[in-house]
C-alpha cells in the first residue's frame, strides 16, 4: 500500500526543488507511488491511492476539488515546498487535510531582496544610475537623497516577510512605519515600528514597500492618489502581488513625476502586456519575479517541508501549517 506520492502538473519542479538527495531521502522513508500524480491523470490513478497519507509537492501542485480529495480517504497532509497555497489549499483544509507550506523558506530570499532594494533606494542608487548616463545633474544629486540614518520607510503589511524585513533593517537606525490592519499595538511596540494609515504610509515614506496579500478586497487598493502623495524622490517597491496596484494610475503618476522610482518585481498581468507603457518609463525598474527562491535557494523549501513531515510523525507542533483563517490574509 502506497502511503506517499508526489503530486505535480510540472514534474520538473519536483526534480528541481527536491534535488541533491532530498527526493531520495523521502523515497527511503516512505512507500511512494511510482508515478507523479497530476490534474490530467488523477482519475486514472485514484483507485491506487486509497491508502495515501502524505502528498509532497511544490510549484505545479494540482488544484483538486472536494470530490477528488474525497477519493483519498487516508490523506493526512499536503507538504507544499513553495510559497502561496491560495490556489489549491482551501478544498483540502475543508476536508480536514493539513496543508503545510514552505512560505517561510520562500520568504527568506524575498526579505533579502527587499532589504537590498531599500538600502540602495535610500542611497539614491537607481536615480544615480540614470543620472550617470549623462554629465548633467551629478553635482546636485547628493542633496536629493537623505541616506539611511534616521530616514523613514513604510512597509505595507507586517506578515512573515514584512516582519523579517523589519528585523533585518534594525541595524540601519531607520524610522519604520507600518500599515497593517491586523497588526496589534502590542506587536507594533515589540517590533519597534509605528502604525500608520495607508495614506500616511505613502505620504511619509522615502521608500514604500508593498507586502499586501492578493485578495479580492485588496485588488487595486494602491491607487493613483496614493502615488501622487509620495515624497519627492521616493521609491516604491513591489515584491508582493501586482494585482494590489491600480496600475494605470501608478504609471500615469510615474510618467509625470520622474523624481519617483518604481522597482517592480511583480505586475498584473505578469508579464505586462506588450503595449504597456511600463516598458517605456525610465524610472521603472522591471524584474521578472526574481525576489523569491532562485537556483539553490529552492532547496531550502524542500528542507522546510521535510522537517515539518518529521515533526508531524513525531507528534510535535508544526511551524508552517496553514489554516482557513490564515488564507484570509496570506499572500
Amino acid at each position: 500500500m502506497y502511503n506517499a506520492a508526489f503530486f505535480s502538473d510540472d514534474p520538473k519542479q519536483i526534480e528541481r526543488v527536491y534535488a541533491e538527495g532530498r527526493k531520495e531521502s523521502l523515497l527511503a522513508e516512505l512507500n511512494f507511488y511510482p508515478e507523479f500524480v497530476s490534474s490530467q491523470n488523477f482519475t486514472q490513478h485514484q483507485s491506487a491511492l486509497k491508502g495515501l497519507e502524505f502528498v509532497f509537492s511544490t510549484w505545479g501542485m494540482p488544484p483538486l476539488n472536494g470530490e477528488q480529495i474525497g477519493h483519498l480517504p487516508a490523506l493526512k497532509a499536503v507538504f507544499y515546498a513553495a510559497g502561496s497555497v491560495q490556489y489549491f489549499a482551501r478544498p483540502f483544509l475543508q476536508k480536514g487535510v493539513q496543508v503545510i507550506s514552505a512560505w517561510a523558506a520562500n520568504g527568506v530570499p524575498v526579505t533579502h531582496f527587499v532589504v537590498a532594494q531599500i538600502v540602495l533606494s535610500l542611497k539614491g542608487y537607481f536615480t544615480a544610475t540614470r543620472i550617470c548616463r549623462t554629465s548633467q545633474g551629478r553635482n546636485n544629486f547628493a542633496n536629493q537623497y537623505p541616506g539611511l540614518f534616521h530616514n523613514t520607510i513604510s512597509l505595507l503589511g507586517a506578515g512573515m516577510i514584512g516582519t523579517q524585513v523589519i528585523n533585518l533593517l534594525k541595524p540601519y537606525e531607520l524610522n519604520i512605519l507600518v500599515f497593517d490592519p491586523f497588526l496589534t499595538q502590542a506587536r507594533a511596540a515589540n517590533l519597534g515600528v509605528t502604525q500608520v494609515s495607508l495614506e500616511e504610509a505613502f505620504a511619509q515614506g522615502s521608500v514604500v514597500s508593498n507586502h499586501i496579500a492578493d485578495l479580492p478586497e485588496t485588488r487595486g487598493m494602491l491607487t493613483k492618489n496614493l502615488f501622487e502623495s509620495m515624497q519627492p524622490y521616493a521609491t516604491f517597491i513591489n515584491s508582493g502581488r501586482g494585482a494590489t496596484i491600480a496600475e494605470a494610475g501608478m504609471l500615469d503618476v510615474l510618467a509625470r513625476r520622474p523624481d519617483l522610482t518604481a522597482l517592480l518585481d511583480v505586475t498584473f498581468p505578469e508579464p505586462p502586456l506588450p503595449e504597456s507603457p511600463i516598458y517605456d518609463l525610465e524610472n521603472v525598474y522591471l524584474s521578472p519575479h526574481i525576489a523569491g527562491s532562485l537556483g539553490k535557494e529552492v532547496l531550502r523549501q524542500a528542507d522546510y517541508v521535510i522537517e515539518e513531515y518529521h515533526r508531524l510523525i513525531k507528534g510535535e507542533a508544526l511551524r508552517y501549517s496553514v489554516s482557513l483563517d490564515m488564507l484570509k490574509t496570506m499572500a
